[in-house]
């Protein structure tokens, strides 16, 4: 989960009540009487702190028309009272001892309600005593709710995902800059967090490094195979900063490439430009998969496309709206994904590409900005 570290810049208490506001106005056009949100990035998004997700209940229960309520353990108080500023006049705290039953505390503040959106993330116990308790109201996702808001980045979000992207292209900068033969895959992704770190995350959440035959493994695990001469390396790399994640991927060849390679290449690099060029407000995220799949295919590589061309980023980085060919809704302003194609040739070689790319007013902006073309590495 992203974590709003001790060197973020909080949001003001006023965007949260907007936030608050606009989840509560979810709930009654979906036909909910209140959303129950457990710590989670959805809980972080709305009240902008990133509470422990205990066995001890915690729970933000937003009613469709009313105060909000902020269930809590009584070892927790502290906390919120800390982190919430200003919000914590907008809410009503409903505090719970160790003896004390805090699903009846959630029954109480629903009051009559009838049909209660959960939370995705919320644990399995909890989601069952609601159930029981809670009998005969209908519980349902929550998810469509929060993901109309998450989904539509807000201004400042878009400059801290710019800042986060920056921060990884330096990164990348970086280490395909350094010699990568003679080192371990390990090794590579062991330094690979080191810049992530130095370039300004607090984070460094992954680094996969797959060269040679691993490179035709999307998410291979970086070991102790050692990169030399003649060697493809996809790089994925990503952390977070100020809250926000980042996700990029190029390609390095190690020594000269042979032709059949670069020719695999130039089809991908046209693909992923294809894609990026075909973002904007209105159009369908599927239309964005087939803009780089048709590329491909054309090429005779279409097989060894094997996954989607992109996903949601934000809190998280994997988050709604997902660029794949079964998703028919239509790119708003302010949404967040990545470009990411990528050809697979199983046991000999692999390549990917892959930006941040924000859906603006006049088309994409591609927040990634370090050259595609492939790397020539030592």
């Amino acid at each position: 989960m992203a974590v709003i570290t001790a060197g973020a810049r909080p949001f003001s208490a006023s965007t949260h009540q907007a936030r608050l506001r606009h989840a509560a106005a979810q709930a009654v056009a979906r036909g909910l009487d209140a959303l129950l949100i457990t710590p989670s990035p959805d809980y972080l998004y709305l009240l902008g702190y990133s509470a422990p997700a205990l066995e001890r209940l915690t729970c933000l229960l937003i009613p469709a028309h009313g105060t909000p309520s902020l269930v809590l353990p009584n070892l927790e108080r502290p906390l919120p009272a800390s982190e919430l500023g200003a919000l914590a006049d907008h809410l009503e705290f409903l505090i719970w001892g160790e003896t004390d039953d805090p699903f009846r505390l959630v029954k109480a503040a629903l009051g009559d309600a009838r049909r209660v959106g959960v939370q995705d993330q919320m644990w399995a116990r909890f989601v069952l005593r609601l159930a029981a308790i809670l009998d005969p109201v209908e519980l349902v996702e929550a998810g469509p709710a929060i993901s109309a808001l998450r989904r539509v980045k807000e201004p400042v979000e878009v400059e801290r995902l710019r800042a986060a992207a920056a921060a990884a292209d330096r990164a990348m900068a970086a280490i395909t800059a350094e010699r990568l033969s003679g080192r371990t895959e390990a090794e590579v992704s062991a330094r690979i967090s080191e810049l992530l770190r130095e370039a300004g995350h607090q984070t460094a959440d992954f680094a996969i490094v797959g060269s040679g035959a691993n490179s035709a493994s999307p998410h291979h695990s970086p070991g102790e195979r050692v990169i030399g001469v003649g060697d493809a390396v996809v790089l994925d790399i990503g952390g977070t900063r100020d809250g926000y994640a980042s996700d990029t991927t190029r390609t390095a060849f190690v020594g000269e490439p042979p032709p059949e390679f670069r020719e695999m290449y130039a089809v991908l690099q046209g693909a992923q430009n294809a894609a990026v060029a075909a973002v904007a407000p209105g159009i369908a995220a599927r239309e964005v998969d087939r803009a780089a799949r048709e590329v491909i295919e054309a090429a005779g590589y279409g097989e060894f496309f094997i996954h989607r061309t992109g996903h949601g980023i934000g809190l998280e980085v994997h988050e709604e709206p997902y660029i794949v060919a079964s998703n028919a809704e239509h790119l708003e302003v302010g949404n967040a994904f990545s470009v990411e194609p990528g050809i697979y040739l199983p046991g000999r070689w692999g390549a990917r590409i892959e930006d941040i790319v924000v859906c603006g007013e006049a088309g994409p902006d591609r927040l990634n900005l370090s050259s595609t073309d492939l790397f020539l590495v030592d």
